[in-house]
């Protein structure tokens, strides 16, 4: 892995490739959407390092068989320019390595209440804050690499 910092120890010890999703008519905006394990499950999850927390999709909360009395908090978030409140839950989320190391790390994760109804079936969110925030990462345009390691 190419990416070094001037005393030769690592940035990244691990990538993933292909990882760069054009807009479609659908979905106007392009997206980084890397393979992730959450608590087990494989799955995928877009990047956006404007989020908060790992933003947990309803059918992937039901999978995972999260249950609110479990819950370490309570909070309310802004998705596509509506108020969602919901519970925050520690979990472990492991990002995929090509080649070199997976990225564990402990989480917060945000999951829509249960009521909610109007959070659209996308994948899973990496929000920066409590998520991203634990591990270097960088994006290669150029090469459609995702490169991560950790913090120290």
């Amino acid at each position: 892995m190419p990416l070094f910092f001037a005393d030769n120890t690592p940035f990244a010890t691990g990538y993933q490739s292909n990882v760069y999703y054009e807009p479609t008519p659908q979905e106007r905006k392009a997206r980084l959407i890397l393979r992730v394990a959450i608590e087990g499950i494989q799955t995928q999850a877009m990047v956006d390092t404007g989020g908060l927390y790992f933003f947990c999709m309803p059918s992937l909360a039901r999978d995972l068989g999260l249950d609110e009395a479990d819950a370490i908090g309570d909070h309310t978030v802004i998705f596509r320019e509506e108020r969602v409140r919901g519970k925050l839950h520690r979990l472990n989320l492991i990002i995929f390595a090509e080649e070199g190391e997976d990225a564990q790390l402990d989480t917060t994760a945000f999951v829509p209440s249960a009521h909610y109804e109007n959070v659209p079936e996308l994948p899973s969110i990496l929000g920066l804050e409590g998520c991203l925030d634990r591990m270097r990462f960088a994006f290669d345009p150029l090469t459609d690499i995702f490169y991560f390691g950790p913090t120290g």
